[in-house]
């Protein structure tokens, strides 16, 4: 049961989503993937960083690698989801932001080449994650019921 926020786009099938996912890391997914790479071994450096690299070294693999695929709240309890929250908060205070910048300004370019309009909306969903990391986990399209959500 879809939500009225969800957009439904055909998922790529086998080459075509290894040829999308070719053209994906050429038209800012590998450079994305670095900032978040950067996020994650900043994030590290701290003790009270490692969720927050955790979540964002989650994330880098992704958006080197995005179609196929695709990223769900995680299930969790109302005391993880509050803490989700609050680090979420601190994460986009910190970095978060940062990173949402380079996704727009990636979608930005992908989209006045017509032909990267699906490279751009892959760019601001992820910017849009770019603000809630912690709390998300990486699933293979339609293996995962979205009624519990």
């Amino acid at each position: 049961m879809s939500g009225s926020n969800d957009v439904l786009v055909p998922s790529l099938k086998g080459p075509l989503r290894l040829v999308g996912n070719l053209l994906w890391v050429l038209s800012g997914g590998l450079l994305m993937a670095i900032g978040w790479l950067i996020a994650g071994i900043l994030s590290a450096l701290t003790v009270i960083g490692i969720p927050w690299a955790i979540a964002a070294f989650r994330i880098a693999e992704f958006s080197l690698w995005p179609f196929g695929r695709e990223i769900v709240d995680r299930r969790q309890g109302t005391a993880m989801k509050t803490m989700s929250l609050i680090g979420n908060i601190v994460w986009v205070v910190i970095g978060g932001w940062w990173i949402a910048l380079g996704h727009l300004f990636a979608a930005l370019l992908c989209v006045v080449t017509i032909v990267g309009i699906p490279f751009a909306w892959q760019h601001v969903k992820l910017a849009g994650i770019s603000f809630t990391p912690l709390g998300k986990e990486i699933v293979p399209i339609g293996s995962r019921s979205r009624l519990f959500q």
